[in-house]
Formats: structure tokens, sequence, C-alpha cells
């Protein structure tokens, strides 16, 4: 849709046109808060996202938590609790014993973080992992995210080696595309 604010004012500033507003949906256009309203209907608990911008761009996560119109205190534009892989799991070949592609699966590196719903790309797939009771928001503070970090890496592991348990087709079509290598 063309509902991407103007990026050239933002660079050339004029009198006559005022630099948009990025996050509050009040000062955007109908246009421009249609389409945020849509894409807050596709971004949902489950979904695998693209990661557009920042230091995790180009890695996919999963979102955990939404939030549509944004809190009252410092986020006050749409955002999401997102649980991605920083560092995936190295090539395995079927020639691997199972002891080395558990070692090889280990290298995993797990982040999780808010952010802004226009810096993530949805995608068609959905996974069924847990996430919300590994990450409670509280925990995201000082000493203890590093333990839910912890908890992910496991979780993400576990998942990754027993790929092949999933019943459903579609979460394990989701499953596989979560721990592949974004090829761009």
């Amino acid at each position: 849709c063309d509902c991407a604010p103007a990026v050239a004012h933002h660079f050339a500033p004029s009198r006559q046109h005022p630099p948009p507003a990025f996050y509050h949906p009040q000062s955007l256009s109908q246009k421009q808060q249609r389409c945020v309203i849509d894409k807050m209907a596709i971004i949902k608990s489950g979904k695998v996202v693209i990661i557009l911008a920042g230091r995790h761009a180009g890695k996919k996560a999963v979102v955990i938590k939404n939030v549509e119109d944004g809190n009252a205190d410092d986020k006050r534009f749409s955002h999401c609790l997102v649980a991605g892989i920083a560092r995936g799991p190295r090539k395995v070949t079927r020639g691997m014993s199972k002891k080395k592609v558990e070692k090889r699966s280990r290298t995993m590196k797990p982040f999780v973080k808010y952010i802004n719903v226009r810096h993530v790309f949805p995608t068609r797939y959905q996974v069924d992992m847990d996430l919300k009771k590994v990450v409670d928001e509280a925990d995201l503070v000082g000493d203890k995210k590093v333990e839910v970090k912890k908890k992910l890496k496991k979780i993400f592991e576990d998942r990754y080696l027993n790929q092949k348990q999933i019943t459903s087709e579609k979460k394990a079509a989701g499953s596989s595309y979560f721990f592949q290598k974004l090829r761009f």
C-alpha cells in the first residue's frame, strides 16, 4: 500500500511540508492509519516475522505479544514483543552423527526485544512454540533477561532438533522456515 510516509521530507525539510509524524496513530492520515490497522491484524502471537531495522535487521523472530495503540509510558506507537534468532544453527548434513548435529545446534543465540510494528515484515508462517510462559515482561530488565535468553535458547534447540515430531503440516512448515537462514 502507499501508506509509507514521505521519507524525502525527512531528509530535505521545507517550510511547505512539515516532517511526518512517524509514531503516533492520531497524527497519521486516514490512509496511513488503515495500513497500520491492516498490518496489526496480521501480526499476532506465534507469527514468524522478519526484522527490517536495527541491530537484528534481516533476522527472523516470533511475535510473543502485540500492543496495538501503544502504552502511555515510553512507547506511544504500535509495537510488539518478539523473540528471535540472532545467530542460527550451523549447517548440518545427512552424514553427520547425532552427537555432532546436537553440538552444531548449540550455536544458536536468541534475542528478545520490543520493536515498532513498522520495522517488522510479517510472513505467512506460524509457529506453535509457547513463548509467553518463558518471556515475562517484568523479566526483560537486567540480569533476568539473561535467564530468559537461556530458557529461549533451550526451547529453540529442542524445537530445532525435534522438528519431525510436529504433527500439523502448517506448523512444521513454519518451524522449518524459522530455522532456515534468510537468503538475501
